[in-house]
């Protein structure tokens, strides 16, 4: 038997608990995947009040769990082979963590290990508007390697419900990192 792909979700503060909680869901469906998530004290309070959602049933949805505060975690060590970390979604505070090189918790740490790595990192950042400092680090995290992908909707696939819409985000960006995501959305072929 082969080894199963490893993916960290890590989930922050900002807005968007929905986009990790259903990349957890997908995961969950795809038998050669190994999900492991990782959740920050601010991310537990949005899941609570945005899903109405407990730490437990959060953790049921994942292969393996990470308390934010575990730097000894497997995850935290380059020689723990994944395919990359989505922090989904990402508060403007990770953001300039990961963007400064600051791991002072496991989800900075995940993320600085798969950069160094060379793995896929795509940060969905939640904020609007954007200040300076938000943007600068955008481009830093660019610059490192890591894909910026804020959790707009597109409106040309006339979505009619917010679920549609999470579910084209999701499948997109897990689409990026190699997860098949088959009926999340659908690529756009022209008119």
């Amino acid at each position: 038997m082969s080894q199963k792909k490893r993916l960290v979700i890590a989930m922050t503060g900002a807005t968007g608990a929905i986009y990790g909680v259903r990349m957890l869901q997908v995961l969950r469906e795809q038998d050669d995947w190994e999900s492991h998530v990782v959740i920050s004290n601010a991310g537990l309070v949005n899941l609570k009040y945005e899903l109405d959602m407990e730490r437990a049933e959060l953790y049921a949805l994942a292969d393996k769990t990470h308390g934010v505060n575990d730097i000894a975690a497997s995850i935290a060590s380059g020689s723990f082979k994944t395919e990359g970390v989505i922090v989904a979604p990402c508060s403007m505070k990770t953001l300039a963590a990961i963007a400064h090189g600051f791991g002072d918790n496991l989800i900075s740490r995940s993320v600085d290990v798969a950069l160094k790595e060379r793995r896929k990192v795509v940060i969905m950042p939640r904020e609007t508007p954007l200040n300076l400092a938000h943007i600068r680090n955008m481009a830093s995290a660019t610059e490192m390697g890591a894909i910026i992908f804020p959790p707009m909707p597109a409106f040309y696939n006339k979505s009619n419900s917010i679920a549609a819409m999470v579910d084209e985000g999701v499948g997109r960006v897990l689409d990026m990192v190699g997860v098949e995501t088959e009926g999340l959305f659908e690529a756009w072929e022209g008119l």
